[in-house]
């Protein structure tokens, strides 16, 4: 198998949409061409991936409750989010590193989510740098996301960066006090650059409200706080002006033995009670996993094993795609769920019930050919 950062993407968005006509088979052709260091950095997690797992098993626990003798002829998937009308409610999530699946990295990310019209994410750990990607499609929604590996006055050099680059809202991720113990990566000696930092995580481990509240009162863009778990946490956000909630786990790369980000929204959703939106990630890979987020209060969902799947089997190209058969997925989903509109959607519209798969990374793929062999 090819090192990603030497593999093409596929030429041009019409090859790529005679090859691809489905989500599933992204992730064949990604793991062909994908490096075994670069997927399991994309589809593993820590220790026993318990948390992984219960990402999809949550997603997979809930059912529908559909309407029925509506008229849906005008189904429309398109919303609001930070005053800014996008075509899904969908985001493209933070990647550390996303140079490992295409090599135009965050400059195929934001050139993607402009094309679609989406909402994107720049890790701090991954290129181009942010004048780079500020540049690409300079009307796109773009959000900077920062991993705190210095004092205030290194955030603050940082974030002046974005904003001058032209980023619409700036995120701390808050769950990374300490880089956890991959196990895959460790069963095969294998050290992230990260893990072997020394000072990676000292300010990390120092970050706390105070620090939240400096930035606040600094910057006029909206600030985005990654890594909300529990209803207090998401009180105490609101509480010190936070403008937008982010329900993650790190996609179950961090804590282990966590819930599934979508059993944490329902109370996350009640501690906020609409005053800022709700964005969620964690396992999100198809069209009914975005409609039951926003049944249950979530105003966006953000992508990221989808991403990159999509990039690495195609690159920008293939992003685009990815994106275009999940709003398919969406629309068909909500005209079948009796709704013409995001905001339709409440509670009444989800139930519990038992799942039915043996919930994995990919078990929302249920038709790849040697699934279980791909993980």
């Amino acid at each position: 198998m090819n090192d990603a950062s030497a593999s093409q993407p596929l030429q041009g968005i019409d090859h790529v949409r005679e090859q691809f006509h489905n989500l599933h088979e992204f992730v064949a052709v990604a793991r062909a061409k994908l490096d075994r260091n670069v997927w399991d950095y994309l589809i593993g997690g820590a220790e026993t991936e318990t948390t992984v797992r219960r990402n999809r098993l949550a997603l997979d626990s809930l059912a529908f409750r559909p309407r029925v003798l509506r008229d849906v002829n005008s189904t429309d998937t398109s919303t609001t989010f930070l005053g800014r009308k996008i075509a899904m409610p969908v985001a493209l999530a933070p990647i550390g590193s996303i140079e490992r699946f295409d090599p135009n990295a965050c400059a195929s990310v934001a050139d993607a989510a402009g094309t679609f019209g989406c909402p994107m994410f720049q890790s701090s750990v991954a290129k181009p740098d942010i004048e780079q990607t500020g540049k690409v499609v300079p009307n796109g929604l773009k959000i900077f996301q920062l991993y705190v590996r210095g004092d205030q006055a290194w955030v603050e050099a940082i974030f002046d960066r974005a904003v001058k680059a032209g980023f619409g809202a700036l995120c701390l991720t808050v769950d990374t006090h300490h880089y956890s113990r991959r196990e895959r990566d460790i069963s095969k000696r294998y050290h992230a650059a990260s893990s072997r930092d020394p000072n990676a995580s000292r300010h990390q481990k120092a970050l706390d409200w105070a620090q939240v509240d400096k930035c606040k009162k600094k910057y006029k863009l909206p600030i985005v706080i990654k890594g909300i778990a529990t209803a207090e946490d998401a009180k105490l956000a609101v509480d010190h002006g936070v403008d937008v909630i982010y329900i993650s786990n790190h996609g179950g790369r961090q804590l282990d033995h966590g819930l599934g980000t979508i059993d944490t929204l329902p109370e996350i959703a009640a501690a906020v009670n609409g005053r800022v939106p709700i964005v969620l990630d964690g396992g999100v890979t198809r069209g009914t996993d975005v409609v039951k987020a926003l049944a249950l209060g979530a105003t966006a969902v953000n992508i990221g094993k989808l991403q990159g799947w999509g990039l690495g089997a195609g690159g920008q190209a293939g992003l685009v795609k990815v994106l275009e058969l999940l709003e398919e997925e969406i629309t068909i989903d909500m005209a079948l769920m009796g709704v013409t509109s995001v905001d339709q959607l409440n509670p009444k519209y989800v139930c519990k019930a038992a799942p039915v798969i043996f919930a994995h990374e990919m078990s929302a793929f249920t038709h790849i050919p040697g699934s279980g062999q791909l993980r």
